[in-house]
Order: structure tokens, then sequence, then C-alpha cells
């Protein structure tokens, strides 16, 4: 049996353009760590962000506010907050890639992870592709931003920054994110997408733990304390609040402490 890297083969599905490649890369490449067909690579970390992982041509990436907004009660709106969540999924494959790729001086078990969360992003990404497909449309069909890779980008040199500011920041927001759209679909009849969600919350709870598993593991490691770090990381890079209402029991089961929820403004009597 050929044992590979499992960076170089997490660096080959991050450069897979078309969507469906893409997830069958990131679904192979689990299937390959599970069978022993790949092994870790010890060694520095890699500083240098990749700036163009594989995308296809579509969707149109724009500015955050550029993004138009509608109405999800009628079926473009449906179809366009589809997409968003489509378009999120589609980056948590790549975001999840890149630290296998990037960070070769962590543990086993923190490559491991992002392995699996590679594989659930591409299940997400398909489930969220299916109910949009039911619509009528596809993902590329409107445009979309490049906030997450441009974040990933940005932490590309230093681990701890990356757990820190798109786990526990931007894929945290997530969490919060969800219920409220959960019951705008819910309001206007759609419930397989509603199924849908719930199994990705469900898993992103899992996803946001592991950013914050390793991001305290890291800051052990340096000996700084986590809860400091994380308010001068969001502080250092700019990186956005939470905007209420916060989804307070995900959070503290993805790992916040009742400290940092009161901050946050999620605190409850």
């Amino acid at each position: 049996m050929t044992i590979r890297s499992v960076h170089e083969a997490a660096l080959a599905a991050l450069m897979e353009a078309d969507p469906d490649a893409k997830c069958a890369a990131a679904q192979a490449l689990q299937a390959d760590w599970g069978a022993g067909r790949l092994r870790v690579v010890a060694a520095a970390d890699l500083g240098e962000p990749l700036t163009h992982p594989g995308r296809p041509p579509r969707p149109l990436l724009v500015p955050p506010q550029e993004v138009p907004v509608r109405a999800a009660g009628r079926r473009e709106g449906h179809a366009a907050l589809l997409h968003a969540i489509a378009h999120i999924e589609f980056n948590a494959i790549d975001l999840a890639l890149d630290c296998v790729y990037r960070f070769r001086s962590l543990p086993v078990d923190f490559h491991a992870g992002w392995v699996q969360v590679a594989a659930e992003e591409a299940q997400h990404f398909g489930l969220v592709r299916e109910r949009l497909r039911a619509l009528g449309f596809d993902y590329g069909d409107f445009s979309a931003h490049n906030g997450l890779w441009e974040m990933a980008c940005r932490t590309a040199a230093d681990a701890l920054a990356r757990m820190a500011l798109v786990p526990r920041v931007l894929e945290a927001r997530g969490l919060d994110a969800t219920p409220p759209i959960m019951a705008r679909l819910r309001a206007i009849g759609d419930a397989g997408s509603v199924a849908v969600l719930e199994t990705i919350l469900r898993d992103e709870v899992g996803h946001v733990a592991l950013g914050d598993r390793w991001f305290r593991h890291l800051c052990a490691a340096r000996g700084v304390d986590a809860e400091t770090t994380y308010r001068q990381l969001v502080d250092d890079f700019g990186a956005p609040r939470p905007r209420p209402p916060l989804n307070v029991e995900a959070r503290r089961a993805a790992g916040f402490s009742e400290a940092e929820l009161a901050r946050l403004g999620g605190a409850q009597d």
C-alpha cells in the first residue's frame, strides 16, 4: 500500500475548482485517512497564504456590502438565502483543507480533526445545493463575498490566530445566525431546508469546538492566557463582533466560557 502525505492530498483537494470534484476529493481524503493511506509529515508550518484556491468561475465575488439582500418570501430571495449558505459551506471545505495542508507542526489529532471537518463541510454543501436546485437555481447563480477566505489568508502564518479568528469568530457567528434563518425558512414552509440546517448546526458546534480545543492548546503551549489573547486578536485583526441574539447554548457546547459569553452579551440569568 502506498502511503502519501496528507498535506499534499489536502492541497490537491483544495485546488479542485469544480464543486463536485472538490467535494469528492474531500470525502476521499477522509476515506484514505481512515484506511491509513495518508500520513502526517512533521515539518514547519507554511506561512505564505494560498490566495487562489480552486474555485469555479461563478459565483462572482464582490465586496460584502454589494451582495444583494432579498426577501426570503419570494422565490428568488429564498434561493439567494440558500445560495449564501452554500457559499459559506463551500468556503468551509477549503478552510478545513488549508489547515491540514498548512499547519504541519501540529499533532496527528489536529490533522485528523480537520480532515473530518472537510468531509462534513462537503456533505453540507451538497445538501444545501440540492435544496437550491429544487428551486430551479444552482451554486454560482448569485454573487457572493470572499470574507472567509480573506481571513484565512490573513491568518496563514499563525495557527493560533487561525483557530481564534476562523472557528471561534467567523464560524461561531454561524451558530448564532442559523436559528433565525431556520425560523425564516420554517415561516415560508421550507421544512426540507430546515432539516438540512439542523444537521449543519449540529456539526458546526463540533467544528467550532475543534477550533476552540486547538486554540486553547496553542495558547497553553505559548504560555499565554487564552481569553485575553482571543480579545487581543479580535481587536488586532478587526474581526467582526457577534450580532445578537447569541446562540448561547451552542457557543457554550463549543467551548466558550461563561465569562466570554457575558462579555459577548450573551449572559443569561
